[in-house]
């Protein structure tokens, strides 16, 4: 993508969150400007909190005035490096971008009608490593991608483009979410049995090798439907239907694990030139808002002690068609999604601290009122994400290993 598509003299991006000055962001988005890491401009993006306080001199307008790097305990300074960002790493060469918020419409087929997991005791996501020193906890339509603000015509009329071509791409692009989900993720079987991770019904799996196992035959599907299993009401199927719900998703999570960097592998020749023909053309709308968000995805990956996690109102499984088509899943491992439709972002925060534990720095990175509440809840860094200039501030600070 030129550089020059972000001059501040084009007008596209022409506020005061300019690029070329990054200090001069508006008081406005200064939700929390006690906490700062080592350059001013930054501290909008961070909560005051009881952090440990560590000085320097450095300041970014030369006066001399005193920065303060405000780090939880355990973690005096981010000292993972900001390896150099290798292109096919995340295919940027397709790597056109489209964010999707929530995909309301659809989302709500399944209404109130689904029923947690019981999992969760018998988790096995891999426990968090030790050095392990901070979380980022990304939100992804609006954020990473941009979708929901193209069906709606939001984003065509912020950026000054076509309104019908934008919401033409959206449907598009949701068409094809939705045909990956209920071809290849079971979405039909799992709509109404949605779960909040993709674990949380593995203790009703038996561990039965599913290499000839006919999912097409096995009745889950009528006995759901004609049992209504899934209520919300915690109404549970018996052994036999909750264990086929299971096999459901650990298939799911192997076919994740095996075309999270190759999805047109799973789509097949035809679907797959017109994924990345849609693709480009989306990337080519929104001004490579995707590149620029998997660049600092691509940093925070390359560090050991930091990992990316997910937290979406996406229903988990058009969430993880999502992350597949927009070329996601070497930043997230399947372990590292959750889908806050049930429980709420808040809720899902509680889960993530509670696997990571609080001996490691959070930080929040969204657009919108929910994960930034449930940032506040949990005292947790947010770092706001509304325009291009936002997500090339993210890329600078990490490169200089702010964050």
């Amino acid at each position: 993508m030129p550089g020059s598509s972000f001059a501040p003299s084009s007008g596209l991006y022409a506020t005061n969150n300019s690029v070329s000055n990054p200090a001069n962001y508006t008081a406005t988005q200064q939700d929390y400007p006690s906490y700062t890491f080592g350059q001013n401009q930054y501290a909008q993006y961070y909560p005051a909190s009881t952090y440990g306080t560590y000085m320097t001199s450095n300041s970014v307008d030369g006066s001399g005035t005193t920065a303060a790097y405000q780090l939880q305990d355990p973690a005096p300074a981010m000292t993972g490096q900001a390896a150099e960002l290798h292109q096919g790493e995340f295919e940027p060469v397709q790597s056109p971008s489209t964010p999707i918020k929530e995909l309301d419409e659809r989302a709500c087929r399944s209404g109130g009608s689904k029923s947690r997991g019981r999992g969760r005791k018998n988790n096995p996501s891999p426990p968090p490593d030790s050095d392990l020193e901070r979380v980022f906890v990304w939100d992804l339509d609006e954020t990473i991608i941009v979708f929901h603000s193209l069906l709606t015509g939001s984003y065509a009329q912020k950026y000054g483009k076509d309104p019908p071509m934008a919401v033409t791409l959206g449907l598009r692009m949701e068409e094809m979410i939705f045909n990956l989900a209920d071809t290849h993720l079971f979405f039909n079987d799992l709509e109404e049995c949605d779960q909040v991770h993709i674990d949380d019904v593995s203790s009703d799996d038996n561990g039965q090798d599913l290499s000839t196992y006919s999912f097409a035959t096995d009745g889950f599907h009528a006995a759901a439907t004609s049992a209504n299993l899934c209520l919300a009401t915690g109404v549970r199927g018996g052994v036999d239907w909750m264990r086929k719900l299971a096999f459901r998703y650990r298939r799911v999570k192997e076919l994740y694990s095996t075309y999270k960097n190759n999805v047109g592998g799973l789509l097949g020749p035809a679907k797959r030139d017109a994924w990345l023909q849609l693709r480009a053309e989306v990337e080519a709308l929104t001004d490579s808002w995707l590149t620029h968000a998997l660049k600092s995805l691509s940093i925070i990956s390359s560090r050991s002690n930091c990992v990316n996690v997910l937290v979406t109102t996406t229903q988990l499984i058009p969430a993880l068609a999502k992350v597949l088509l927009y070329s996601l899943g070497s930043a997230f491992p399947i372990e590292n999604i959750y889908s806050a439709t049930k429980i709420g972002k808040e809720s899902c925060f509680e889960r993530i601290v509670s696997r990571f534990g609080t001996n490691v720095t959070y930080v929040v990175v969204g657009d919108g009122r929910d994960e930034e509440h449930a940032a506040s809840q949990h005292n947790m860094p947010f770092w706001r994400i509304s325009s291009h200039s936002d997500l090339l501030a993210l890329h600078q600070a990490l490169e200089f290993e702010y964050l």
